[in-house]
């Protein structure tokens, strides 16, 4: 039996990922998450006004992919005034965001 805390068992407890605001730019980027992180498993929420993307062990998207899915030149620095929260770490670089899940023990 997978173990629970605050309700959660221990693999939802590592989902790490983005939410963004819901229209174009958050549609755009769960096509490019997706084609970034082949075999992972991602769970989407999507609430309309904001959708949430997220997976154990955390997520990563690549400005080249998000720029194909988009047909047009993105700054990263769009893609974070798109982030309405986020869960687990994130590290941003130039050409990618990370999303991980650093356990603190």
């Amino acid at each position: 039996m997978a173990s629970k805390v605050n309700g959660q068992s221990g693999q939802e407890q590592d989902l790490a990922g983005p939410v963004f605001r819901g229209g174009e730019i958050a549609a755009a980027a769960l096509e490019a998450i997706r084609e970034d992180n082949p075999g992972k498993e991602i769970v989407v929420e999507d609430h309309g006004t904001y959708v949430r993307i997220e997976a154990a062990g955390g997520l990563v998207i690549r400005r080249k992919t998000i720029e194909e899915v988009l047909g047009r030149p993105v700054d990263m620095q769009e893609l974070e005034g798109n982030l309405s929260a986020f869960s687990g770490q994130i590290d941003t670089q130039d050409n990618l965001i990370r999303w991980y899940f650093k356990s603190p023990h």
